[in-house]
């Protein structure tokens, strides 16, 4: 679902992904860049990955796991725009607990080397859902006329 387009700028909604919870699209083309926003391992269904819980309650939160589905979710939607995890430049991390950054770059290095994109990651007292331990937002370069 595209949104209204200004020159040179256009805001996608991508089929297939969790609906966005608020009125914003999963990523926007501004020239040469694409901006994806803050993105989680939420599926369609509103369902998570990486999250467990049992018969009593307890809730188990998988770093690696949700780590691992947010950037297979980041690159659905780079994919969409034509683009991939490859033509990242940036990205900033937010994790609710620094105790967890060990598992998040175990996973991050299944995905990027040195010549990947910058990254900023930083503590946040919580996010949008109590299951979610991570969320990453992105700038992708991949010129509309190569």
């Amino acid at each position: 679902m595209s949104v209204p387009e200004k020159a040179g700028s256009k805001a996608t909604v991508v089929a297939g992904k969790a609906t966005p919870r608020g009125r914003f699209p999963h990523i926007k083309r501004a020239g040469d860049f694409l901006y994806v926003s803050g993105t989680s391992s939420r599926r369609p269904d509103n369902s998570f990955v990486g999250v467990e819980v049992d018969a009593l309650g307890v809730t188990k939160l998988d770093i690696r796991a949700q780590t691992r589905a947010v950037l297979e979710n980041i690159r659905d939607i780079l994919v969409s725009a034509g683009a991939g995890l490859a033509d990242l430049v940036e990205t900033q991390v937010f994790l609710v607990n620094m105790n967890d950054f060990g598992g998040f770059n175990e996973v991050w290095a299944e995905f990027f080397d040195y010549d990947g994109p910058t990254r900023t990651t930083v503590a946040v007292h919580q996010l949008p859902h109590p299951h979610l331990v991570i969320e990453i937002k992105a700038v992708a370069y991949q010129p509309l006329h190569p």
